[in-house]
Formats: C-alpha cells, structure tokens, sequence
C-alpha cells in the first residue's frame, strides 16, 4: 500500500471509520531519509493520534535506529514490515524475506523493542512458501521480544496476492500467542470481516486495497460488527463529496503538479466501483491542471445521476 495511504488517504480514512492507520511504508536507512518521498511519508502533521508509522529493513541495529528516529519525529506505535512481497523489498534481504530467518526476526525485534518507549507491532506473512508456513513459530518470537500486536496477511512470501488466503494458518498463529492478531487479505466487505474474525478469532481485521476507491468500507464494517446490521451504500452525492474533498487534499498536500498526477490513480479506484467508459478514464487521465479534474469529475456524476433518473 505503499503510495497509496499517504497522508490524504490516512486521514480520510480516520474520518470514515478505520480504528488505525499506520503510515506508508519507510525505510530505516538514513540514506533514504532526505529524499522528497521520505519526507513526505513522514509527515504527520494533523493527524489523529496515535501516529503509526511503518519501517522496513533487514539489519537489527540500523531498524532500531530507525524506529528510535521516527519516535522522534513524534511516531506513537512503530510496526515492523514483516510481510511485504515486492521483489525490490525481498532482495535487498527485507519484508516477507525476512521470514527466512527466524534467528535475524528475533533480533530484530528484541533490539527494536530495546530501542523505544512506545509499542511496537509487527506485520508478517504465513511463511515464505507453501512449505515454510512458519506464522506460528515467528508469531511466539514476536510475543517473547515484546511485539505488543500481529497483523498477518494470509499468504506466503510466495503466493504474493494469489491463491486463497489462508484463514486456517490466521486461526493457528491467533490459537499460538496471547497477544491480539489481526486478520489480512481480501476482506472486502462488512460480512467478510465478522466472518473471518469469527473464524480466526483475530481481534480485528486489517484492510488495504479494499479501501481504495471506497474508504467508507471502514465506518461499514465497524457499524456491522457493532449493530450486526449493514449500512446502506453511500449515494452518488456522498461519493461526489469524498472524492472531491479526497482532490482538494491531495492537490494541498503534493502540490499542483504531483497532487494531479496521483490523484488520476484514486479517481480510477472511486470510479471503477460505478459503471462507468474507458474513455472517461483516458480523457480524465489526460487533464493537465487541477481545476479541470475537478470539473470533469462534478460532470460525470451529474451525467451519471440524470442517466439513473432516465432509467428509473
């Protein structure tokens, strides 16, 4: 999810309902820190607390000095990337590759959690590969080294996001610890999150790419497990508004110039949940400045409302 749950993306999500949000992605390496895109992942500014920020690394001493820094820079929980499949990620020995070592994960724990007075948590994969499902043994490392919490997505290193995600696996790596767990991988819908937490007995459910182009998933799920009652779907004047204010927070937040290019791959995700052409989405991503976007996006959902009160 990394370039995806920016600042914009976090806080809109906060207001729709998510319980956490943790920041994109960031390197420990203090190589990396002053490039533009470490500092903008680093921005926390106005955010609800606690403030969650992400690391990434494979060497004990340089993620612990990494945490220690973004403590620092006012981060409240650190979670430690166990679980990213990129290929850039796993060949530089980080996210899910890691898994491969159970020795170089307690270190790395232990020395992160020696490191900071804030908690600190963990996100992993089942295994490497089908044949190294080794969550359950990793998930009684962390809670040994202090890991106050589990996020596993549902997969191997391995599977990347194919295949079916191993709910089974989640339900042995919740029954193996005490601390809290929390559920991943194509949860997609208020059900679908009571379900599999009923199934695993995760304390709770972690949701990315179902939350984009309909943050509102957050606010629907947490009603249902609240009520056992589903919300209705937001209309297509709420939708309007989210989108436009999600614009309006991109474009302050980036700039003109990168708020605009970034902002064609979230109209595409609103856009894809409605029926909508092909040769919108070409048109809209050919728009040069942000006020056309704008206006561009306000005439579709015009368009789309009078084509709905036609048919009706």
């Amino acid at each position: 999810m990394a370039g995806v749950t920016d600042r914009p993306f976090r806080q809109l999500c906060r207001r729709l309902g998510a319980g956490l949000v943790v920041g994109e992605m960031v390197s420990a390496n203090p190589d990396l820190r002053n490039t533009r895109k470490s500092q903008l992942r680093l921005d926390h500014a106005g955010e609800p607390e606690p403030v969650a920020v992400q690391i990434v690394g494979g060497d004990p001493q340089t993620l612990a000095a990494g945490a220690a820094f973004n403590v620092a820079n006012g981060a409240q929980l650190i979670d430690i990337n166990m679980g990213c499949p990129a290929k850039k990620v796993c060949n530089k020995a980080a996210g899910s590759a890691l898994l491969k070592d159970e020795g170089l994960v307690k270190e790395i724990l232990q020395a992160v959690v020696a490191a900071v007075d804030v908690p600190v948590s963990l996100k992993i994969r089942t295994g490497w590969d089908p044949e190294h499902r080794n969550g359950p043994l990793i998930a009684r490392i962390a809670e040994d080294a202090g890991i106050v919490s589990l996020a596993v997505h549902g997969r191997t290193r391995a599977c990347g996001y194919r295949d079916t995600v191993e709910y089974d696996t989640i339900r042995q790596i919740k029954q193996s610890v005490g601390i809290p767990v929390f559920a991943n991988g194509d949860i997609t819908s208020a059900r679908k999150a009571a379900a599999v937490m009923e199934y695993t007995g995760a304390d709770g459910v972690l949701i990315g790419r179902a939350a984009q182009g309909q943050p509102w998933i957050f606010r629907e799920v947490a009603h249902y497990l609240a009520t056992g009652e589903e919300l209705p779907a937001p209309d297509l004047d709420e939708i309007e508004q989210i989108l436009l204010s999600h614009l309006e927070a991109l474009y302050s937040f980036y700039g003109d110039y990168l708020g605009l290019r970034i902002a064609r791959k979230h109209v595409g995700w609103y856009l894809q949940h409605q029926q909508t052409d092909k040769e919108f989405r070409s048109r809209f991503n050919r728009l040069e400045s942000t006020a056309d976007q704008q206006q561009a996006v306000r005439e579709w959902f015009m368009d789309t409302r009078r084509k709905k009160e036609l048919a009706a």
